[in-house]
């Protein structure tokens, strides 16, 4: 699973005026539509219908560019505009910092964690506690790919693969030192049988026995027969981890964060 947010317009016709525009004095002088017949003075002088108004916009608009510029350099000098370019400077910095250092928004465009994440789900990834906890079996991180998962998307989608660069969601199933098997579609972790709520389906594959090395850790998807995850590529370096998934912040009616621990 890699990780990335139309008004209608009405037309109506022309009605007749109405009696209220009649009452408050307003005369209107029936056209002669057929042409003008030399008598009627009021005569269309565009019978078509259609008014060409590009010229006079065209020669308007240097006037109005110069207009803007002429504003906006105002603006820019003025007290206000300088406290207005602060302001936006400061929070423009801020959100910066936080989302390089704290926590950052994430897209959901696959099923791989389903059902404990859904296709447009977006959720907070927080990118503080990696420093001063290790990592714990079931909680849910976002990483960058290792080497070997980059090596099976060149080899599938050649050396340009957009999807090779972009960041993942798995689930930590198993930490360094334990030794992982899956096998009649169970997880199982230093021999003992994992209870696993959260995934879609038993997987339809075996995998392992294999100890999980120094500094690494084991992830899978949640869905399990329809995720490229671990028991393919193998682990996960604890440096590729860009946080942990915290919460479900849209749409509305999935926030939370059931599962993700």
């Amino acid at each position: 699973s890699c990780l990335a947010f139309s008004p209608s317009s009405s037309f109506r016709g022309v009605s007749k005026p109405s009696p209220s525009l009649r009452r408050n004095g307003v005369q209107f002088t029936q056209m002669n539509m057929s042409g003008d017949d030399g008598n009627n003075k009021y005569g269309d002088p565009n019978p078509g219908g259609l008014s060409d108004w590009g010229d006079d916009d065209d020669k308007n608009k240097p006037q109005n560019d110069e207009n803007f510029l002429e504003t906006l350099r105002a603006w820019i000098k003025s007290d206000e505009g300088k406290e207005d370019i602060q302001t936006y400077v400061l929070s423009l910095s801020i959100a910066l910092l936080l989302r390089l250092t704290i926590i950052e928004p994430r897209y959901i465009p696959s099923l791989s964690m389903y059902p404990t994440f859904d296709i447009g789900d977006q959720l907070a990834v927080e990118k503080v506690t990696k420093r001063i906890r290790p990592f714990n079996r079931n909680e849910v991180v976002v990483f960058n790919p290792p080497d070997r998962f980059r090596e099976i998307m060149t080899n599938n989608y050649g050396g340009d693969a957009k999807k090779s660069k972009e960041a993942l969601i798995k689930r930590i199933v198993a930490v360094e030192g334990d030794e992982v098997q899956v096998k009649y579609g169970k997880l199982y972790v230093n021999g003992n049988k994992q209870n696993e709520p959260f995934t879609a389906e038993d997987a339809a594959y075996d995998f392992g026995p294999v100890t999980v090395p120094p500094g690494d850790v084991l992830v899978l998807g949640d869905n399990r027969n329809h995720s490229l995850d671990g028991h393919i590529w193998g682990f996960l370096p604890r440096e590729n981890v860009i946080g942990r998934a915290v919460f479900i912040y849209w749409p509305p009616w999935r926030i939370g964060n059931e599962g993700m621990f």
